[in-house]
């Protein structure tokens, strides 16, 4: 890296502007870059970029400066000149010192300014800008939802600090099959909120947290196999939408762009891929007498 900064003097600035605007669009852009990539990776990168690029400079002998002293012309003149040069050294050494530090400053204080904008954006747009109350309420809410597909009595808890569910353990929901609580991510909760709360319809955002909730609620009831998991979470989340505020026509729509958008799910997601007989009329329909699917 040493080696790329001497030859791109640019490159540090460069990469700080890249944290920038990957900043802005993990804050403003679309929930699959959220959900793909935790912002805090970025920050951490940054961070030891900046590291690398100090270290480094530090480590580079300090470029020789000219000298100044007599010339042999000079002597033969003039004869011995002692030149009050003494402590210009350390002069040179401390200035080679502090401009690395300086640009290693800056680079903080842009990390700083951008840690410090996420952190004001999430805590007055995200799940943790709500009352302690009305995100009691909400999680009520969602747990009378679960409890009607689940059959039994369950609880949904959204996973404040991350510990359950998120970007670490790849996974917006989570739920021990045949148990009585689940966990969603924050961000799927606010969506459910906006939706149940304020009729607020985020198109494919909305969409995979209903399908998320009607997933864990499954598993609440003894279904293991994640893609029959899937597929009983996306017919549900016809009628999940619909009591959550949607029109049937809205939800029945959603729930069949995520039927689509699950037929192209990489080999990371395969498991959740739903099986052939996820069809209408096939062995998973839930509704045979129904020409509508999901």
């Amino acid at each position: 890296m040493q080696r790329l900064a001497d030859r791109f003097p640019l490159l540090p600035t460069a990469l700080r502007a890249a944290l920038v605007v990957f900043v802005l669009a993990w804050i403003f852009g679309p929930y699959e870059l959220r959900s793909a990539i935790p912002v805090w990776v970025a920050f951490l990168v940054a961070l030891g970029l900046e590291l690398n690029f100090l270290l480094s400079a530090l480590g580079r002998p300090p470029a020789p400066r000219p000298d100044r002293g007599p010339q042999p012309v000079d002597r033969e003149r003039y004869g011995y000149l002692g030149w009050p040069d003494d402590g210009l050294e350390d002069v040179e050494v401390g200035r080679s010192v502090w401009v690395p530090i300086r640009r290693f400053l800056v680079g903080l204080a842009v990390i700083g300014a951008l840690a410090l904008l996420f952190w004001l954006v999430e805590s007055r747009t995200g799940w943790d800008s709500l009352s302690v109350e009305t995100r009691t309420e909400a999680q009520d809410r969602f747990s009378e939802e679960a409890s009607l597909i689940a059959g039994k009595e369950v609880r949904i808890r959204c996973d404040e600090s991350g510990q359950y569910v998120g970007a670490v353990q790849h996974a917006d929901g989570v739920a021990t099959v045949g148990g009585d609580l689940a966990y969603l991510t924050p961000e799927r909760c606010h969506d459910l909120y906006r939706l149940a709360f304020e009729e607020e319809v985020t198109s494919s955002q909305t969409a995979r947290a209903i399908v998320v909730l009607a997933h864990e609620a499954w598993h609440l009831r003894g279904v293991r196999e994640e893609g029959t998991t899937e597929c009983y979470a996306l017919q549900s989340g016809v009628g999940l939408g619909v009591r959550l505020g949607l029109s049937e026509g809205t939800a029945r729509q959603l729930m069949g762009q995520q039927l689509a958008e699950n037929a192209r799910r990489g080999a990371a997601t395969a498991e959740y891929r739903v099986p052939a007989a996820c069809r209408n009329g096939g062995a998973l329909d839930r509704d045979p007498e129904s020409s509508s699917f999901p």
